[in-house]
C-alpha cells in the first residue's frame, strides 16, 4: 500500500482485470460516459473468460422476480444478454455468437432423475419455460441423445455465446465509446489516502482514479490482500474438451448435472467441465478429458465419429462459498469488488456489471448486495444454484 500521489494518467474509473465481469463492467460504466480503463497482465479475456463454453440460462418471466439474489442476478442477465448483444453488434458490426439453441437437461440415475425434478419445480416458480419430454418425444427435440435416459426436460429459451467472440466485441465497444483496454498492463498495487484509493501502480507507471474495480478473477483475492481485505478467490481449474464432426452432429445445449455439451454451428462441440483443486496449474490431463468424453459420448454416441480437435483448463475464480463477491472492499469508500463468480461468471457478468455502474453512479443499486458482499458470513452449503 502507498500513500496517494498526484497522477498524470487519470480515469475516473480503473478496472482491474480484463475478463468477461471486467469488460463487462467497463462496457456498462462507458455506456454512462464514465471514462474507464481496464488493465490485465496478460492479453484481456484469455483466462477462465476465454476457456468456459459460453453456456447462458433461460430466462424468468418477468412477472416472477425470484426471492433468492443469486437467482435474481442470474435471470436479470439473461434478461440482458440479448439487449447487451445486439447493441454490441450494432456498435461494433461483430457478432458475439448469441444464440437460443435451447437446451435438453437429463438424467440417467433414479437419484439424478429426483435432482431433475427438483430442479424443475424451481424453474416452474420462477416462470422459466420447460417440458418435460416423454421417452417417445426426446429423438423429436434432440436426436443424438442415447436411448435409455430415465428423463429429459426440455428448455426452448436456453442460449449460448461464443466466448472468444463476445469478448472482442466487449472490448471494441469499450474503445468505440472511448475507454481504454490494456493489455500486458496489470495492476501492482495501489495509492490509498485515508479510506479512499486514488489510483493503481502498474510497470509503466501509475494511474489515478475516482473509482477502483477489481475483477481479476483468482488473482482477485491475492490483489485486495495487500490492502488487508480479506476476499479469498481460490482458483477452481476447468478442463474442456473440444470434438469437430465436420457436420453438426447435436442439435441443442445438453446438461447433464455439472457436465455440459455445447453445439456450435460449425459441427463443433464443447464438453465440459471439470472441478479441480489444483492451485494455479491450467496444463489439461488425460484423465480429466477421457472422463469428459466418457460422459459425452454415453449422452450422445453419435460424438465417437468426430476427432479431439482441441482440450485445455481454465481456472475460475472461487469465493468463500457459493456467491460471487459484488461491493465496497471494507474500508473503502470507492473500491468496489466484483470476483468469485466461480463457474458462473459468463452467465451473471452483465447484471453483475449493472450493479457496479449503480454504485459507481451513486444509484441504488437494483438487487440488494447484502448476500453479495465481501465481509459477509458465508452461505450454508448447497446454495449453488447454477447448473452449468
Amino acid at each position: 500500500m502507498t500513500k496517494g500521489t498526484r497522477m498524470a494518467e487519470r480515469y475516473e474509473v480503473v478496472v482491474a482485470g480484463g475478463g468477461v465481469v471486467g469488460l463487462s463492467v467497463a462496457y456498462a460504466l462507458a455506456c454512462e460516459g464514465i471514462s474507464t480503463a481496464v488493465l490485465d497482465r496478460r492479453e484481456p479475456g484469455r483466462e477462465a473468460s476465454w476457456a468456459g463454453a459460453g453456456l447462458l440460462p433461460a430466462p424468468s418471466d418477468p412477472d416472477r422476480r425470484p426471492t433468492h439474489p443469486t437467482l435474481q442476478l442470474r435471470a436479470w442477465s439473461a434478461s440482458l444478454y440479448p439487449e447487451w448483444s445486439a447493441r454490441l453488434r450494432e456498435e461494433t458490426g461483430l457478432d458475439n455468437g448469441y444464440r437460443r439453441t435451447g437446451g435438453v437437461d437429463v438424467a440417467r440415475t433414479e437419484a439424478e432423475e429426483h435432482a431433475l425434478r427438483t430442479t424443475a419445480g424451481r424453474w416452474r416458480v420462477e416462470g422459466i419455460a420447460h417440458e418435460r419430454l416423454a421417452p417417445a418425444d426426446f429423438a423429436r427435440v434432440e436426436p443424438a441423445l442415447a436411448p435409455g435416459l430415465r428423463a429429459a426436460y426440455f428448455l426452448p429459451d436456453r442460449s449460448q455465446v461464443r466466448n472468444p467472440w463476445h469478448l472482442r466485441a466487449l472490448a471494441a465497444a469499450i474503445e468505440g465509446r472511448r475507454g481504454r483496454v490494456f493489455a500486458g498492463r496489470g495492476v501492482e498495487g495501489f495509492a490509498t489516502r485515508g479510506d479512499r484509493v486514488t489510483g493503481v501502480a502498474t510497470a509503466e507507471g501509475p494511474i489515478g482514479a475516482d473509482f477502483v474495480v477489481v475483477a481479476a478473477g483468482a488473482w482477485s483475492g491475492g490483489l485486495l490482500a495487500g490492502l488487508g481485505v480479506r476476499a479469498p478467490t481460490p482458483p477452481v481449474k476447468g478442463q474442456i474438451v473440444l470434438l469437430h464432426g465436420g457436420r453438426p452432429l447435436l442439435r441443442r445445449i445438453v446438461e447433464h448435472g455439472k457436465h455440459y455439451l455445447v453445439p456450435r454451428e460449425d459441427g463443433r462441440v464443447l464438453i465440459g467441465a471439470t472441478e479441480e483443486d489444483a492451485g494455479f496449474d491450467v496444463l489439461p490431463t488425460d484423465d480429466s478429458y477421457r472422463g469428459l468424453l466418457d460422459v459425452a459420448f454415453g449422452l450422445c454416441p453419435i460424438l465417437r465419429e468426430a476427432e479431439i480437435e482441441a482440450t485445455w483448463a481454465g481456472l475460475r475464480p472461487g469465493s468463500l462459498d457459493t456467491r460471487p463477491y459484488i461491493g465496497p472492499a471494507p474500508g473503502f469508500r470507492n473500491l468496489i469488488v466484483a470476483a468469485g463468480h466461480k463457474r458462473a461468471g459468463l452467465q451473471l457478468s452483465p447484471a453483475t456489471a449493472e450493479l457496479v455502474a449503480d454504485l459507481v453512479l451513486g444509484r441504488p443499486p437494483r438487487i440488494d448486495l447484502a448476500s453479495f458482499r465481501v465481509d459477509r458470513e458465508a452461505a450454508p452449503p448447497g446454495d449453488d444454484v447454477f447448473r452449468s
